[in-house]
């Protein structure tokens, strides 16, 4: 395949891209084109998806096309798009958020990893356990590098932003209703084992879908548990910005991470930002994020949901709510500003990480 030459700035393309870790990478050495125009006057969607890049070649507006949660996209269309950008030069990167699919079946996902795996595709994985996982399931390990998360609030936005004190502890739960976690149980053991009049909790939803109440959806449960709680704060939002999850975090004391599964945590990520005490389950390799963290950031308190019958799942989440709330006594959670400087550091290896990644470095 012979490469087209690079102009100085990498032309980037996310699909999918309304994912906020890709909008954080940001860099003089690339830009990203969604939502801009391209040559011939047309915009490329902020959502572009994969029918749309095909109906758009030649790829001479595109040097790299970054994938991301490739569970949404048809597989035969999917494919196609490949072949189209390593017939015409174009980069593809792979980054493996999940080893899990969120959506769909766990055929369809592996059928969709083993063709990335086939393919002249760069892979990238949040954390080494995510890829000795993926190795597993490949039988061969992925051509890999291992770029951590890094953080979800750019610490230059929280210059200047601080905690207020609350004299009890204010806790928040946020992100989609998917069967990944467990929001409904986990709100209903808060509403009942928090017994201190003046603790809230905020939950911060992103828009449900029909399926959302289909026979089996959780969601009219989860409107029902919520209204019989005058502590508990039930807000929705088409899909939460970051600025937004920022200003429920900084009206928090600890965040509520209730996963029965899942590979990383862009939330546990923000818990560390916003210096939140993280009550988190014990999945996936978050505890791998939170080692390459360790000394810098509280440890959260863990609820280990990996072992055991789920009928125990609550008596765990409450035990690790009961030394949470004992925990967040201690004082005002200050923003750590030590670490938010690490954090800027952190971000430009992360940048220069992609670059080489983007620029066919593997």
């Amino acid at each position: 395949m012979t490469r087209k030459p690079r102009p100085k700035a990498l032309r980037v393309v996310h699909l999918p891209a309304r994912t906020p870790y890709a909008w954080k990478l940001r860099s003089r050495d690339f830009r990203i084109l969604n939502g801009t125009e391209i040559a011939g006057g047309d915009m490329v969607p902020a959502a572009v998806d994969a029918t749309w890049l095909l109906d758009h070649r030649p790829f001479t507006w595109l040097d790299v096309l970054h994938l991301h949660h490739v569970d949404f996209e048809d597989l035969a269309t999917l494919e196609r798009l490949l072949d189209a950008c390593l017939r015409e030069g174009v980069n593809v990167v792979f980054t493996a958020h999940d080893t899990r699919p969120m959506v769909g079946s766990a055929e369809d996902f592996t059928a969709r990893l083993r063709m990335l795996h086939s393919a002249d595709v760069g892979w990238v994985c949040l954390t080494t356990g995510s890829a000795t996982k993926l190795t597993g399931i490949l039988g061969a390990r992925p051509d890999a590098v291992v770029v951590p998360h890094g953080y979800v609030a750019a610490p230059e936005t929280l210059a200047g932003l601080e905690r207020e004190p609350s004299a009890s502890p204010r806790y928040l739960m946020y992100g989609a209703s998917r069967a990944s976690r467990d929001q409904l149980s986990t709100m209903a053991n808060w509403s009942l084992g928090v017994i201190d009049p003046d603790s809230t909790l905020h939950v911060l939803l992103r828009a449900f879908s029909p399926a959302d109440f289909i026979e089996g959806g959780r969601a009219p449960l989860l409107l029902e548990t919520a209204g019989r709680d005058p502590r508990i704060r039930l807000a929705m939002r088409p899909y939460p910005t970051d600025e937004e999850v920022v200003r429920a975090g900084l009206a928090s004391d600890a965040l509520i991470l209730p996963y029965l599964w899942g590979s990383h945590s862009g939330q546990l990520e923000l818990a560390f930002d916003l210096n939140l005490l993280p009550v988190c389950s014990l999945t996936g390799h978050v505890h791998e994020q939170y080692e390459r963290h360790r000394g810098l950031v509280e440890e959260p308190e863990w609820f280990d949901w990996s072992q055991g019958h789920p009928n125990l799942f609550g008596e765990k989440f409450l035990s690790a709510l009961e030394e949470a709330a004992d925990r967040l006594g201690s004082g005002v959670r200050r923003l750590d500003h030590e670490f938010l400087e690490y954090r800027a550091y952190e971000h430009q290896e992360i940048l220069e990480q992609y670059g080489r990644v983007y620029g066919g470095d593997r």
